[in-house]
């Protein structure tokens, strides 16, 4: 019997259905690149001045640790990317994005991208980061329409060397950031605002070049969600 019947009469409430996953990377066995979605957008490491991807555990699995901060060149960069397919771009649709971040309070910087897709002064972008020294995780959307920037910064920090899931929820009208499950802060999108564009997925940076935005802490559990 379908789970929704039997709590219907069971008077219990119905579970929500989890939207289907465009991807999903967990890092972990002998393909720790691949797309666990089964929609083949696989990774690859790019990396700059002999940035090489290294895995460190994370519960039962593994999670990818990204280069330390460096104040002088050449410092190590590096990204995980799978070039621009259609199924990446969320278009005008409601969708959600998130991640499993560590990152200690001495490895914060003015700002470091944990995953990005597209640009915000070209075309269109959705993007989660890491602000600032007190490591405060935010959202953002770049419609093609326009060059407003739509930013939703959460109240709290998660630079404190502990494991933390952070989530982008866009919605019809709204950009919310959640930390552990907790909503932290909602702020108004347009409706019509689209994101469609030809640019890579990023985990990890914008690039593998210099001010790349790299971040520095240790990722797990990334993943992509729409109806």
């Amino acid at each position: 019997m379908h789970a929704a019947l039997i709590a219907l009469l069971l008077g219990l409430p119905a579970a929500v259905p989890t939207p289907p996953e465009v991807a999903r990377y967990g890092f972990d066995g002998e393909r720790p690149w691949a797309d666990s979605s089964g929609n083949g957008h696989h990774l690859t490491p790019f990396g700059g001045n002999q940035g090489r991807p290294r895995r460190v555990p994370h519960g039962a699995g593994k999670a990818v640790q990204f280069p330390a901060p460096c104040s002088r060149e050449p410092c190590r960069r590096l990204i995980l990317r799978v070039l621009s397919r259609a199924g990446l771009n969320p278009g005008a649709s409601p969708f959600s994005y998130g991640a499993t971040v560590r990152l200690a309070a001495r490895d914060t910087s003015d700002g470091q991208n944990v995953l990005q897709k597209g640009f915000a002064a070209e075309g269109s972008q959705y993007k989660l980061q890491i602000d600032g020294r007190a490591g405060q995780p935010s959202c953002v959307l770049v419609g093609e329409a326009a060059r407003t920037i739509h930013l939703a910064i959460s109240d709290i920090g998660v630079a404190d060397g502990r494991w933390h899931r952070v989530e982008c929820r866009r919605e019809q009208h709204a950009l919310t950031v959640l930390v552990d499950g907790t909503a932290r802060t909602r702020t108004p999108v347009p409706p019509a605002l689209r994101i469609d564009n030809n640019e890579s997925l990023n985990i990890g940076g914008k690039s593998a070049f210099a001010h790349n935005d790299q971040f520095h802490g240790a990722v797990d559990d990334v993943w992509i969600r729409k109806p």
